[in-house]
């Protein structure tokens, strides 16, 4: 099994680490790698990088063809996620559903073994509609998304099912929770920022940030275990997969969390500078799927994902090792 890695940032970099210390050697694809920030999580003279654009289908084959490339996992996205899609609608839609759709169209020319391909969990309340009853002959019996954002990732996945229906590609997605985990570059949702930010203010004493809604988080080493599990299972006996920490996390349970990792940390439960104003999650995914047909089980609650982050930044950053 040759796989590529198409997208080498915060999920993209653990998946890899995994592949490496299991003695493979991924081929990573981005438009514009990273790699002080890459290297800290995973060996790059172990990983093969190869430059790369979705929107440049030919720069697809020419990595399946060159690395002999077998499976795809698939983690482009429009930058900021949600944000991102809000402020430019038209370059999301381009690149979250054309990219997919090249990526697609790749693995069915070259006859791939399996495509993964992440999706969010804002398809499970980022919706409306659904009435009356689903009646089928109604004009609003499919809920429809209410973000660009949900929007796109709602036409990945329709497209994706096609596929496999039609074209014989063996297609999967993954919808992720809001990812937190280490990274240190460019990249993430507005979620997976606010985050790492939190916990990097806490542990250099300032005040830090707490969203105040519920979010359903998944980090972003259990993201990566349940995209590989995706792509390895034998026989998926389903298409789409909720990977998250199987619960919504209350802003109050998130500030006591830190506080019980970082005692004395100061912290304020707001909206913070330049983020979007993000829907409560009412209820988290439901997991029953994954843990049945994969195998996924979340590692990581709240405060263990805080402890590794603590751990990761005290390592990578000399001047908190005191705190």
């Amino acid at each position: 099994m040759a796989i590529l890695i198409i997208g080498a940032g915060l999920v993209g970099s653990q998946i890899a680490r995994i592949l490496v210390d299991e003695g493979q050697r991924p081929v990573l694809m981005d438009l514009s790698f990273q790699p002080d920030a890459l290297g800290e999580i995973v060996a790059l003279d172990r990983c093969v990088l190869a430059e790369g654009d979705v929107m440049r289908p030919l720069t697809l084959t020419q990595a399946i063809v060159e690395h002999g490339i077998t499976d795809i996992i698939h983690l482009v996205a429009y930058p900021m996620l949600t944000l991102g899609a809000q402020r430019d609608p038209y370059g999301a839609i381009q690149l979250n559903i054309l990219g997919t759709v090249n990526v697609l169209e790749a693995a069915r020319i070259h006859k791939l073994r399996r495509v993964v391909v992440a999706s969010s969990s804002v398809l499970n309340y980022y919706m409306a509609g659904g009435e009356p009853n689903g009646a089928l002959v109604t004009e609003e019996a499919h809920p429809r998304p209410t973000t660009f954002y949900a929007a796109t990732k709602q036409a990945v996945e329709s497209i994706g099912l096609n596929y496999a229906r039609w074209c014989g590609v063996d297609f999967a997605a993954v919808r992720y929770g809001a990812v937190a985990g280490p990274w240190s570059g460019r990249g993430g949702g507005g979620p997976s920022n606010i985050f790492r930010d939190a916990v990097l203010r806490a542990l250099r004493g300032e005040e830090a940030v707490v969203p105040p809604n519920g979010l359903e988080w998944v980090y972003s080493k259990d993201a990566a275990q349940g995209t590989l599990l995706a792509l390895r299972a034998r026989d998926l006996g389903s298409r789409v997969f909720n990977i998250s920490m199987g619960r919504v996390c209350q802003p109050e349970e998130l500030a006591a969390a830190l506080k019980a990792a970082i005692p004395g940390a100061r912290l304020r439960i707001d909206t913070p500078p330049g983020t979007a104003i993000s829907l409560p999650a009412s209820r988290p995914g439901d997991l029953t799927r994954a843990r049945k047909l994969l195998g996924y089980e979340p590692r990581y609650g709240i405060p263990e994902a805080i402890g590794d982050m603590i751990e990761w930044l005290r390592r990578k950053n000399t001047d908190l090792t005191r705190q």
